[in-house]
């Protein structure tokens, strides 16, 4: 198995050096940027991870990072380190779903801590997202005709009535139906309300 990894983003050399040290001696993979542009040109954007980034830095700030890693719809959640415990700046981070906002010198126990709770943040993110997407797969793989039958099942209505609003025979439905089943991986119509829901609202399993 792969050790977890932790990108490291700041300006300063010495803090990039004993931050890596202690991050690897905790058993992380660590790669170390001293800009934020060099992250993001790194391509990592979208990997699997977390981001311990400094707040104040030249060029590009941590928090205009941040905010570039939104429009990216990046899931690697963000640790923020400040030398200065802006409180706006950490509001502003927190807002924008930033997983910690930490204060330097930080605490050994708790930066690990905190990446801990991070990672376990990403691990569950890319679950949903992966969930999610296989999902979506499922419903683009019906036909227009399954689709329609399984939105009036999802309604509630009887393979009568469906084959009536469609203009159809009862045993055409059923059909449809019994294939609209198998597609979407599921048993019952409660199984299929459930999933369809948890695709367009966002609703946990």
């Amino acid at each position: 198995m792969n050790a977890p990894r932790v990108f490291l983003v700041d300006d300063q050399p010495a803090v990039l050096k004993a931050l890596t040290r202690l991050l690897t001696a905790a058993g992380y993979t660590v790669q170390a940027y001293h800009t934020a542009q060099a992250f993001l040109d790194s391509g990592n954007a979208g990997a699997e991870g977390c981001l311990v980034l400094d707040l104040s830095m030249p060029a590009m700030s941590g928090l205009a990072l941040q905010q570039a890693l939104a429009q990216r719809a990046s899931l690697l959640p963000v640790i923020f380190l400040t030398g200065h415990g802006n409180l706006d700046s950490g509001i502003q981070a927190m807002k924008l779903g930033a997983a910690d906002f930490l204060t330097k010198p930080v605490d050994d126990a708790r930066l690990i801590a905190a990446i801990e709770q991070a990672l376990a943040r990403n691990r569950a993110l890319r679950a949903d997202h992966a969930e999610r997407a296989d999902l979506a797969a499922r419903l683009h793989s019906l036909t227009p005709r399954e689709a329609e039958v399984m939105n009036l099942v999802i309604e509630g209505l009887l393979n009568k009535q469906i084959a009536a609003a469609l203009g159809t025979v009862e045993k055409t439905v059923k059909v449809h139906r019994a294939r609209v089943m198998t597609k979407m991986q599921v048993r019952s119509v409660t199984a299929l309300v459930r999933l369809v829901d948890r695709l367009r609202t966002g609703a946990p399993p």
